[in-house]
């Protein structure tokens, strides 16, 4: 059997970069069954209202949902279950520390397969305000008049 190599997306939470200012990112593996892998492996999940919170010293993903395997059994799991990460002690401590900040979240961008194993691309994160949204899309906009420019430049076209 070939093993599988490299990094394969399942599912990438894109309303999360609009939502937060992400401040420092960690990968996280995940604590899963049987049929909740081979779901992944059809590429079937679900980031929205995800978040993951610190108890006891462990880190916790709640609200994903990956939905039934179609061919399981009454072996099936259940799809908005609270899994457990699986991050080093001294990532935990760090994590621990800064959530303890006022206005800081756990927030999951992506589920991915690297190298044949699930992981969680986890973001510490502080929410923005609607005209923090604002600012983001006006500097966008401005950076790709900017590449529109300098591409017509290029071109040798002015206008």
């Amino acid at each position: 059997m070939v093993r599988e190599v490299g990094r394969k997306v399942i599912v990438s939470n894109r309303k999360a970069r609009h939502d937060y200012a992400i401040l420092d990112t960690f990968e996280a593996g995940i604590a899963l069954v049987g049929t909740e892998v081979k779901s992944l492996r059809e590429g079937r999940a679900s980031l929205t209202d995800a978040f993951a919170t610190v108890d006891d010293g462990e880190v916790w993903l709640r609200n994903v949902h990956i939905p039934e395997y179609v061919q399981g059994t009454w072996t099936n799991h259940a799809p908005r279950r609270t899994r457990k990460l699986l991050l080093h002690k001294r990532e935990i401590l760090r994590l621990i520390g800064k959530s303890k900040e006022s206005g800081l979240s756990l927030v999951p961008l992506s589920m991915y397969f690297k190298d044949g194993k699930v992981k969680v691309e986890l973001a510490l994160a502080k929410g923005k305000k609607s005209y923090d949204k604002r600012q983001d899309l006006a500097k966008r906009d401005a950076q790709r008049e900017i590449a529109r420019a300098a591409g017509r430049a290029a071109k040798g076209r002015y206008r």
